[in-house]
């Protein structure tokens, strides 16, 4: 399918999933693709768990991609193994950098201080930009209250000529508190010590009472996004 067709495809099923609920945002991923060509971008943050839990309930054989930076906390890392055990997800890929880039580019491992967008591009967008040459389309977990640059965030998308769907894009964080609460999922581990939005470590800080809820990410920076999503 051309990149034209598929920028048709998304306006139509942006129109048509409006008023949809997450299930059947997921479900007409699938049917729009088939499942082996349709991947879950999860972080393992914070609020992936309520995504990955109505994946799960359309279809626990989705493919979910994991972008493990080499930067991860160890708790993230925990707390995937958790969510993959008690969702019975069963073809969960983490993928990491190419080493041969990360030694010749970032040797020392401080990439993320002097220039962050490029650590950024070589251990997140990279990764993930080879992973996905074997899918046609992605779900991802971001939602519309989560920060001003995703405000818009539409249902369904194109990003690089592939269909991203947005199946949380309209929901809040009641709505979130309300499928942990319902299917008993257990918290992110750092959740507890402030943390309200979570990436890689050297670049996530705690947020305080009143703040955005990404204000912890690239703290002191301009930057608000790592990338990966074009339409931020």
């Amino acid at each position: 399918m051309s990149t034209a067709e598929r920028a048709l495809q998304a306006t139509r099923l942006n129109d048509l999933l409006q008023d949809a609920l997450p299930a059947e945002v997921i479900s007409a991923a699938v049917d729009a693709v088939g499942r082996d060509r349709l991947a879950v971008i999860s972080s393992f943050g914070t609020q992936s768990g309520a995504l990955l839990k109505i994946v799960a309930d359309v279809d626990p054989n989705i493919p979910v991609i994991f972008i493990d930076t080499g930067w991860m906390f160890a708790e993230t890392l925990q707390y995937r193994d958790a969510l993959v055990d008690q969702l019975h997800l069963s073809n969960v890929r983490s993928v990491l950098p190419q080493t041969a880039t990360l030694e010749r580019l970032d040797p020392e491992a401080d990439l993320w201080s002097a220039n962050p967008d490029l650590c950024c591009k070589l251990r997140k967008i990279d990764t993930l930009h080879t992973a996905m040459t074997d899918f046609d389309a992605s779900i991802n977990g971001r939602k519309r209250f989560q920060a001003a640059t995703r405000a818009d965030i539409p249902i369904v998308e194109l990003d690089g000529g592939q269909l991203k769907f947005n199946p949380f894009a309209q929901m809040t964080l009641r709505d979130i508190e309300l499928i942990y609460a319902t299917a008993k999922l257990p918290q992110h581990p750092l959740v507890a010590s402030g943390f309200s939005s979570i990436g890689c470590m050297p670049c996530t800080s705690r947020t305080l009472p009143g703040e955005d809820p990404r204000a912890g990410r690239w703290r002191g920076r301009a930057k608000t996004e790592c990338g990966i999503h074009r339409s931020d």
